[in-house]
């Protein structure tokens, strides 16, 4: 089938792009290849990909209104994954306007593009910051969500209920999916595994806030490709048996909609993360012990019960694997002579 993917030149969306090309399928991508970081390195991972026929690129802005509406008429693709936004969570108290324009903006424009052209189902990247100052583990998509401690963790949970109302009213069906903690070859420069790496390979000290002590639920990018197919080829449905008295905020009695967590079961302590890389690299850290950053949270752990039950599968990959396997991308790509 034909699928629209946004954020193609992203770490997620370049994955996912060769895995449907594989499987068969025909991707139209956008992105707008902007400079929040290394546009070679956006760059290098669509070349993996972009002399493939199936594919299509589209250099667009999701906040272009014009250009979106032009590329659901001219490609009619049958579903599509959103997975483009304004990424880096600290960086959006610096810059909040590019947060609302590309991540609640530009996902309208996503919606009413599925709403004019018929897509038979849309699936959006949502993200476990959600869950704010929950403190209640592990992490339910059947909890509450009000209470998000970042202007991109809100603009997220936006986006979950703009698919809300358009799978209610237009009949759009929607599924979101809460990413937890991504991790892997082509990763991101501004997070956690390549800074880290970095650092420690150029003997340069990292910075540890919360002394190391938080955990995260470190999900290796393979099993979050699994996911988003699988989940893509499940349409949603109502539940015939939703009550609308206590109403649960995972699933709909009134719309087509889902919202899934992808995650790895198992949190990890930051600090057994470092150690893991100090392995793989066969260097120690050097380590700059810094308290917790407004807006983190201490821990995420996922539950994906959830997830299990609709598409039987839930992310596999160790720690330990998923960490050697970056490395040795990492050693391939940025220091073999």
């Amino acid at each position: 089938m034909k699928v629209l993917v946004t954020g193609t030149a992203g770490f997620i969306g370049s994955h996912l792009a060769m895995r449907l090309l594989a499987r068969g399928d025909e991707v139209v991508g956008i992105d707008n290849l902007n400079d929040y970081y290394d546009v070679g390195l956006k760059k290098a991972r669509l070349a993996r990909f972009a002399d493939d026929p199936r594919y299509t690129h589209v250099a667009a802005d999701l906040a272009d209104r014009p250009a979106i509406e032009h590329v659901f008429a001219t490609y009619k693709p049958a579903r599509v994954v959103n997975l483009a936004a304004q990424a880096g969570v600290r960086y959006a108290a610096l810059n909040p306007h590019v947060y609302v324009t590309s991540n609640v903006t530009g996902f309208l424009h996503i919606l009413e593009g599925c709403r004019h052209h018929g897509v038979e189902h849309l699936v959006f990247a949502s993200t476990s910051s959600v869950y704010g100052a929950n403190g209640a583990m592990p992490f339910s998509e059947h909890q509450s969500t009000e209470h998000p401690l970042t202007l991109y963790a809100a603009s997220k949970k936006a986006n979950e209920m703009m698919a809300h109302g358009y799978a209610h009213l237009y009949g759009i069906p929607c599924t979101g999916l809460r990413f937890f903690t991504v991790y892997g070859p082509w990763g991101r420069p501004d997070m956690s595994p390549m800074l880290f790496a970095n650092a420690i390979l150029a003997g340069e000290p990292i910075k540890v806030f919360n002394h190391g002590h938080h955990t995260r639920s470190f999900t290796y990018i393979d099993d979050i490709v699994e996911g988003v197919v699988r989940v893509l080829d499940t349409v949603p449905e109502k539940v015939a048996t939703w009550d609308a008295v206590c109403p649960d905020p995972a699933t709909s009695g009134v719309a087509p909609y889902r919202i899934y967590n992808i995650g790895h079961e198992r949190p990890v302590e930051l600090l057994h993360f470092i150690e893991l890389l100090e392995q793989a690299f066969g260097r120690k850290a050097r380590m700059e012990m810094l308290p917790l950053q407004l807006g983190d949270v201490p821990d995420t752990q996922a539950d994906v019960a959830e997830l299990i039950h609709a598409i039987d599968f839930a992310p596999q990959v160790s720690i330990e694997d998923g960490v050697n396997r970056f490395a040795r991308w990492y050693n391939d790509r940025f220091t073999s002579t």
